[in-house]
C-alpha cells in the first residue's frame, strides 16, 4: 500500500502517527491541527504529543464540545486554503457531523467543477475494551464509503500508519482515517523520510492457497492470529489488508479469490449493510462467469457492545472465532483452539481510555 525508502526504524502506530502530522506541519505552514484534547499531557494516545509547544497554539488546540460547528470550522478552513486535521476521540460522534461531512466537504469540489476543494482530514478514532459500551466503541465506515467525494483509510500497522496520514495531509479533498484504538501501541518498521501512500491499493499480508481473509483495521491483528490456526487444520489462509476502503483495490481481492476460491470478510463493525457486503458483491461482479467462490462476512455481533469484559471477548472477533468460521466455510472441523489461552496483547495491556 504505502511507499517509502526500505529500512527504518521500528515505531509504534501512534509514533508513525505522529511523525507524520509533524513532518507536514514542518513541510507546509497551513496545516494544524485540533479537537477535544489534542494539547493534553499525553497527546491523544502519543499521536499528538508537543506539537502546540512546537508549532504554537495556533497550530494544535483543543476545541469545545461542539462535533458539528467544530468540522463545519475545518470545512470552512479547508476552502480558504489551510489544511486542517481534525481529531474526533471517538467516531461514534461523527454521527454528529453528517451534514458538514457528507453535503458540505464532499460535494464542494464536485459542485464547483473543481474550483474549489476541501483538503479537510478527519482523525476517527474507535474505541474498544472495557468501559467503552455501546456509545463508544463504533465503526461507521461504511457510511461513509457509500458517499462520493470522501476518501476512507483504515490502516493496520505503523507503516501504513504514517503513509496514510501523509496522503491524506496532502490530498486537496477529505479523507477520513480510522484509527483503532487497539492499533497504536502496535510496533513495525516506518521510514524516517516523509512517503505517502496510495490510495485505493490493498496489501497482501501473507501468501495463502486455499481461502482468502479479508481483514479491516485491527482485525487483520486477529486474522493473523488466526492464521497458523487454520493452518493446524490443513488450511492456507492469504490475508488482504485494503488499506484504503474508498477507493477500494477490488483487484488485488478478486486476484486472491480467483486463486482460492474461498473469501471471509472480516470487519471491525456489524455485518449487516457493511464494508464486508460491499467486498463479497464487489469481487462477485469481477469474477463472474470466471470463477464460482465461497464467501463469509464476520463481524460484531448484531447488539449495540457490550460493558464488560467477558461479553466484549463474544461480542468482537477474535482469532478462535474467525479460524472457525473459516474452518466452516472450507468444510473442516475446528482444531482445539477453545481450550487454548490466545493473547490479544493490545487488549490484555490496556488500561483505560485515555
Amino acid at each position: 500500500m504505502s511507499t517509502g525508502r526500505r529500512g527504518g526504524r521500528e515505531l509504534s502506530y501512534a509514533q508513525a502517527i505522529g511523525e507524520a502530522i509533524r513532518q507536514e506541519m514542518e513541510r507546509d505552514a497551513g496545516v494544524f491541527v485540533y479537537g477535544l484534547g489534542v494539547d493534553d499531557p499525553k497527546g491523544m494516545y502519543g499521536t499528538t504529543l508537543d506539537l502546540h509547544r512546537v508549532f504554537g497554539a495556533d497550530r494544535c488546540f483543543d476545541t469545545p464540545l461542539a462535533e458539528d460547528a467544530m468540522t463545519g470550522f475545518g470545512v470552512g478552513a479547508a476552502i480558504a486554503g489551510m489544511r486542517p486535521i481534525h481529531v474526533h476521540q471517538r467516531m461514534d460522534f461523527l454521527m454528529l457531523c453528517m451534514n458538514q461531512l457528507v453535503n458540505m466537504a464532499a460535494k464542494q469540489s464536485y459542485m464547483s467543477n473543481g474550483a474549489v476543494h476541501v483538503p479537510l482530514v478527519v482523525r476517527a478514532i474507535i474505541g474498544r475494551s472495557w468501559g467503552q459500551g455501546a456509545q463508544h466503541s463504533q465503526a461507521f465506515h461504511s457510511y461513509f464509503m457509500h458517499v462520493p467525494g470522501l476518501k476512507v483509510l483504515a490502516p493496520s500497522t505503523p507503516h501504513d500508519a504514517k503513509g496514510c496520514m501523509i496522503a491524506a495531509i496532502r490530498d486537496d479533498n477529505p479523507v477520513i482515517v480510522m484509527e483503532h484504538r487497539m492499533l497504536y501501541g502496535n510496533r513495525g518498521i516506518v521510514p524516517e523520510a516523509p512517503y505517502a501512500a496510495r490510495f485505493g491499493q490493498a496489501r497482501v499480508l501473507a501468501e495463502g492457497d486455499d481461502v482468502t481473509i479479508v481483514a479491516i483495521s485491527h482485525m487483520v491483528v486477529e486474522a493473523l492470529r488466526a492464521r497458523p490456526l487454520l493452518a493446524e487444520i490443513g488450511l492456507s489462509a492469504e490475508i488482504v489488508d485494503p488499506v484504503s476502503l474508498a477507493p477500494l483495490d477490488v483487484g488485488t481481492i478478486a486476484e486472491s479469490v480467483a486463486k482460492t476460491g474461498r473469501l471471509a470478510v472480516v470487519d471491525t463493525s456489524w455485518a449487516a449493510c457493511g464494508a464486508g457486503a460491499e467486498i463479497v458483491a464487489a469481487v462477485h461482479e469481477r469474477l463472474q462467469g470466471r470463477r464460482a467462490f465461497s464467501a463469509l462476512r464476520l463481524g460484531y455481533e448484531p447488539t449495540p457492545c457490550p460493558t464488560t469484559r467477558p461479553l466484549e471477548d463474544v461480542y468482537y472477533p477474535s482469532a478462535k472465532s474467525i479460524a472457525a468460521k473459516v474452518a466452516a466455510l472450507a468444510g473442516r472441523a475446528p482444531g482445539d483452539w477453545q481450550a487454548r489461552d490466545i493473547v490479544a496483547r493490545e487488549i490484555a495491556e490496556f488500561r483505560g481510555p485515555f
